[in-house]
């Protein structure tokens, strides 16, 4: 059992170490994207359907992290209920034109979409939706998953057909990394772990490189560390009203 468990841990690591080869001129110019976003007075927008979301959430109000992101979090895209449910509106056209209305995202913001297959409606909705907004958008993808499947939606764009920036996280087609010959299906998902690496990547780019620029990026300090709301209060009251997510 342990042998299967430490194969799972060597298959991650190779994939980390496929993704340290071959995106990092991605992770910068996405980052590039994100500071140039920051410095402007923008918004950092993340989106992400079923598990993905979970990525999009995790920058968002983060110690360390970027003070203006906002994590676009749908109740009946991101399956935190209804999860039979969420599957299939991900798929449905025209909601994500109702959601880019209610949140009004300006030109100089940024969209990060997260979709490992980048074949349903929802994500491919938003970036095209982002771009005629005038948005940077930056996808979080697996190449692999999206050019081995049909689009599921009407353009018949996959997302890395849209996105300004594609970061490929090379995670195989399925998304599963290990086999059993008493299973008939893989098993052993790696996209929630390399996604959450390389969006985590993208923002501790972006704040180095506004810190190399000479610029004072707005990034939270741990709210449990002495000293926290003198840091953290003036960031919030710069943002107050215009993050949905707080």
């Amino acid at each position: 059992m342990k042998d299967t468990m430490v194969a799972y841990i060597q298959e991650l690591e190779a994939l980390m170490d496929s993704v340290m080869e071959h995106e990092l001129d991605a992770l910068d110019q996405a980052s590039e994207l994100v500071a140039n976003c920051v410095e402007t007075n923008g918004i950092v927008y993340t989106f992400g359907t079923g598990h993905s979301h979970v990525i999009a959430e995790d920058v968002a109000f983060r110690a360390g992290g970027l003070v203006p992101v906002d994590a676009i979090l749908e109740e009946s895209l991101t399956g935190n209920s209804k999860v039979f449910q969420s599957m299939y509106m991900e798929r449905v056209e025209g909601m994500a034109e109702v959601i880019l209305d209610y949140y009004d995202p300006a030109p100089n913001d940024v969209l990060i979409i997260i979709s490992n297959s980048g074949r349903n409606a929802s994500p491919i909705e938003m970036a095209l939706g982002a771009k005629q907004r005038g948005l940077n958008v930056i996808a979080i993808t697996s190449l692999r998953y999206s050019k081995g499947t049909t689009s599921r939606h009407s353009s018949g764009k996959k997302l890395y057909d849209i996105a300004d920036v594609v970061i490929d996280n090379h995670t195989p087609l399925g998304d599963c990394i290990l086999s059993h010959p008493g299973i008939p299906q893989p098993f052993g998902p790696a996209s929630g772990v390399l996604d959450m690496v390389l969006l985590h990547t993208l923002i501790v780019g972006s704040i180095n490189r506004m810190a190399e620029e000479g610029k004072n990026p707005p990034v939270f300090m741990s709210g449990n560390l002495d000293g926290s709301d003198d840091i953290n209060l003036p960031l919030l009251e710069q943002y107050r009203g215009r993050i949905k997510i707080w």
